[in-house]
């Protein structure tokens, strides 16, 4: 273990670097409260999501890298904002209107739509916990309205009433453009009208630090007065977030690149109501194909569900470990490339010194209990044969692997079969619509012929390794320049794709007489 902490505490992987920071906190002495909390948010107004996977897969990872580094117990805590207020009815749930009649109730007091659970925020809850729990992610899951009403934020909120000049100092700058209306009005405090049980955007008018009270106006034009304590109040949710961190010690926690201004004043909050802020770690947002901002609401992009169909869970854990800070393209043409790369390392691993190991994103997504890759049959080379073989099922899929790797089968490469069963639904529900097919230059035309000769005389074994060199000879015989361009050509006019794996290999897979009537077909098209 030594070994493994000594090379942690050394290691240039994001996870550890995080790690190392939340570390640096406690050199003097351990928490007062016994752990280091890392924590991430969820508002329960809509359905958890690619980007909840991705906070919840990332923070995780770093939770687990300081369990390497420190001997300090951890929890993860994955909290949920449901006691906001619903300020729009989604679109994607049902009786709308009688959602429509309960808009700035919280979320916990709305109606749920689907008439299964006892509010919309329980719904969407119970939804959150589902999707974490079948990812196996280890977490204490909290939910705001219970913390506000069990007065586990009580001592926060009144250090909130009593430092309130304090907090409006922190607030009342970041009120401009569009909130800059909001100045003569704006209040850390949103009560809870015991009137129509509303969560209330109105003016502070009184407070009393002593009796731990506000007074406001309700709509009607009624003063009331009522405690900051007990789920009487909500706060606005940049103090909140504050707030929270201050109540709980957070430690740590992660938010996307346009949350950078909301942290910030959240931090100051913090602070102010003296205690330290969490490390916090801000990461880039996700772009769809043509490199725009991922949006809900717009629908463009990659949706978790879409991965899922077409991939599996590890290979997503896979894509998110890769550079957070970096801005990244996702859309359906990233799934095959994060599964193949996945299982590259996964092969490298047992390999591996400490260090490299340390390094590798398939320690950061198993931990120490890293799987064995079973993928004898690259995802790629998957799709090129469901292509050729216009595949409806996995089955014609396994007919190719047999013969290829005749040791291979359902029962004992089980990740192997799931990825054919995804393979085939990839290439029908996405490349197939889009596939093209070109006729091909002269150039190309004399070389495939060169290549079908060849193939036709091939007495060999089906060697995946003597096959590409075979077609290299060929490129560089018909004088390719670059090589790479007769490979392109093949995926082009053969597999109808710009792209494609090793061809050598696709050819001891796929069969040397299958491969030679698939070039007589494509070349008398």
């Amino acid at each position: 273990m030594s070994d493994l902490r000594d090379a942690a505490m050394q290691s240039k992987a994001w996870p550890f670097e995080e790690a190392r920071r939340v570390l640096k906190r406690y050199e003097k002495a351990p928490p007062e409260k016994g752990y280091v909390l890392f924590e991430t948010g969820y508002g329960p107004s809509g359905l958890p999501h690619i980007g909840t996977f991705g906070e919840v897969q990332r923070t995780t990872m770093v939770r687990r890298a300081f369990e390497i580094i420190s001997d300090i117990p951890t929890k993860l805590l994955c909290f949920s904002d449901d006691m906001d207020g619903l300020r729009k009815v989604p679109t994607n749930v049902p009786n709308r209107e009688r959602t429509a009649e309960d808009l700035h109730l919280p979320l916990t007091k709305v109606r749920d739509p689907f008439d299964e659970y006892e509010s919309f925020g329980h719904h969407n809850n119970a939804r959150l916990r589902a999707f974490l729990d079948s990812f196996g992610f280890e977490y204490e899951f909290a939910s705001s309205t219970d913390y506000y009403r069990e007065g586990r934020f009580d001592e926060m909120l009144l250090r909130v009433l009593e430092r309130f000049d304090e907090v409006m100092a922190i607030m009342l700058p970041s009120l401009g453009g569009v909130e800059a209306s909001r100045r003569e009005t704006y209040s850390p405090f949103l009560p809870v009208s015991p009137k129509t049980g509303r969560v209330l955007q109105v003016p502070t008018l009184e407070r009393n630090v002593a009796k731990g009270t506000i007074v406001y106006e309700e709509p009607d034009g009624e003063r009331m007065e009522v405690p900051v304590t007990g789920g009487h109040v909500k706060l606005q949710w940049k103090p909140d977030w504050g707030m929270r961190w201050a109540a709980l010690g957070v430690d740590y926690e992660m938010y996307g690149k346009d949350l950078i201004p909301s942290a910030e004043l959240s931090a100051r909050i913090c602070k102010a109501l003296g205690r330290p802020a969490p490390e916090l770690y801000n990461y880039e947002l996700f772009l769809d194909a043509e490199g725009q901002k991922i949006s809900k609401s717009k629908g463009n992009g990659l949706s978790m569900e879409e991965w899922l169909t077409y991939a599996s869970p590890e290979s997503l854990g896979y894509f998110m470990f890769q550079k957070p800070k970096t801005a990244k393209r996702l859309h359906f043409d990233v799934i095959p490339k994060a599964v193949d790369e996945y299982h590259q390392q996964l092969r490298a691993y047992p390999e591996q010194d400490a260090g490299q190991r340390l390094a590798n994103p398939v320690f950061h997504i198993h931990g120490a209990d890293v799987p064995e890759s079973d993928m004898v049959v690259p995802y790629a080379m998957l799709l090129n044969l469901a292509s050729v073989s216009a595949a409806h099922d996995k089955e014609t899929l396994w007919g190719f692997i047999r013969r290829y790797a005749p040791e291979a089968s359902p029962e004992t490469h089980p990740g192997l079969d799931r990825a054919a069963g995804h393979a085939v639904r990839y290439f029908n529900d996405v490349e197939k619509p889009q596939r093209y097919f070109r006729a091909p230059t002269e150039q190309e035309r004399a070389a495939m012929l060169d290549l079908l000769g060849r193939l036709r005389d091939w007495h060999g074994p089906a060697d995946a390794e003597e096959l590409q060199s075979l077609v290299f000879a060929v490129g560089r015989e018909h004088k390719f320049e670059p090589l790479r361009d007769w490979f392109k050509a093949l995926y082009e006019v053969l597999l109808g794709a710009s792209q494609g794996p090793r061809f050598g290999g696709f050819v001891a897979l796929y069969g040397v007489s299958e491969t030679t009537s698939l070039i007589d077909e494509r070349l008398a098209a």
